[in-house]
């Protein structure tokens, strides 16, 4: 009688399958909310996930210009969600496009692959914001006047590419947290890249609610130039260790941006906006100029620095012990030679007396088995006397 074999069915959603759909799922939202313009729908709900929102439009009398500002709200949500699934799609297409080629002529390990990936998704997206935010800067000109960072505060109205650039931040590293699962990152590495994931959403999304923009784009955009410099020196260290020269150069620049960074959010809130001309709070209007918020604000800046600083520290330190180790050659454990004991000059005579009163026939023989082998076979002197002396009387 035959036994009939258990087939088991194959799970509809497991683990592998939900990456591999997951870049088709975002690009059909998309698809979507971009098909409502067709269809019978009020522009206002679909324009609402791709346009920005809360537009308000102001006109000069003596010129009859109009200048278009931007304010936030909940709608914005809407908005970022939207370009998070682009965010999703731009990411899958830079991994299958570049990355998995890179990987397969390198040849490196999983752990390396992980790492390798990490950095060039980072580099390309630090690259994009630093040139984004600087042209921004250059534009406004916010650099020029310093004061220009609490003076008029709140600035509760901000031009189209600002707005748009913090709208875009925001969607990308809310994107990066469903992308630890989807990407299968090894267990060790995601509480780092959580880590720091939660950082830059909370200090931008900070940043944008509280109208402090101007002073988020000072500090982001030289950040972003530092962490560009080190994801592509870590790109060229995978294919060959030797390319460490380059780290000296980010050393060097991480901690200039560590020390602006905490010069500039000092003068802002320590002293720029505890003078200024309008204190209180105001949803409404956007204020938060008041004491628990500046030092919030402060704290959180002040404390992010410190860790950043100890992480490099404790990193640094573990490379120089590393190089040190490597330095010092390894000590041959010496092979123990048997040291020969002097006798003192008493036990020396004693033994040299012993040896002149002993009787005649008393003398030490030395055994046969420590004699040359030539000799064993020979009978000894002694021996052949007693033999000659025993047939005498036979």
């Amino acid at each position: 009688m035959r036994f009939r074999r258990k087939y088991k069915t194959p799970a509809v959603i497991n683990h592998g399958v939900i990456p591999l759909n997951l870049v088709d799922i975002a690009f059909f939202l998309v698809m979507v909310i971009v098909a409502l313009f067709v269809v019978e729908v009020p522009p206002k709900k679909a324009i609402m996930f791709v346009t920005l929102q809360y537009n308000v439009t102001y006109t000069i009398d003596d010129n009859s210009e109009q200048f278009d500002f931007y304010d936030y709200g909940p709608k914005d949500i809407a908005t970022i969600s939207f370009y998070m699934l682009v965010a999703i799609k731009v990411h899958a297409v830079i991994q299958e496009c570049i990355l998995d080629k890179i990987n397969r002529y390198l040849q490196l390990s999983k752990p390396e692959q992980s790492k390798f990936n990490e950095s060039g998704q980072l580099a390309l997206f630090y690259l994009f914001s630093f040139i984004w935010g600087a042209s921004i800067l250059n534009a406004e000109e916010f650099t020029m006047n310093l004061t220009s960072f609490w003076k008029d505060y709140p600035f509760s109205r901000m031009l189209f590419q600002e707005k748009f650039f913090y709208i875009c931040q925001i969607a990308y590293w809310l994107h990066a947290l469903p992308e630890l699962y989807f990407q299968e990152v090894q267990k060790e590495d995601i509480p780092r890249q959580l880590c720091y994931i939660c950082l830059y959403i909370t200090h931008i999304s900070g940043a944008y609610i509280l109208n402090l923009q101007h002073l988020g784009l000072i500090l982001v955009v030289p950040h972003y130039l530092v962490e560009f410099i080190f994801h592509a020196l870590r790109l060229f260290y995978f294919p060959d260790e030797n390319m460490q020269k380059g780290f000296i150069i980010w050393a060097l620049l991480f901690i200039m941006v560590r020390l602006l960074t905490l010069t500039v959010s000092v003068l802002t809130f320590g002293f720029g906006l505890a003078r200024a001309e309008s204190p209180g709070f105001s949803i409404a209007d956007g204020n938060f100029n008041i004491l628990p918020v500046r030092i919030g604000c402060l704290s959180a800046v002040c404390s992010t620095q410190a860790w950043m600083m100890w992480r490099f520290v404790n990193f640094q330190l573990k490379k120089w012990r590393e190089h040190v180790k490597d330095q010092i050659p390894e000590k041959k454990p010496a092979n123990p030679k048997k040291k020969r004991t002097k006798k003192e000059p008493g036990k020396l005579e004693e033994e040299n007396n012993l040896q002149k009163n002993k009787p005649p026939g008393m003398e030490e023989v030395e055994p046969l088995s420590c004699r040359p082998h030539t000799m064993r076979n020979r009978p000894s002197r002694l021996l052949r006397q007693q033999v000659n002396h025993s047939s005498m009387f036979v």
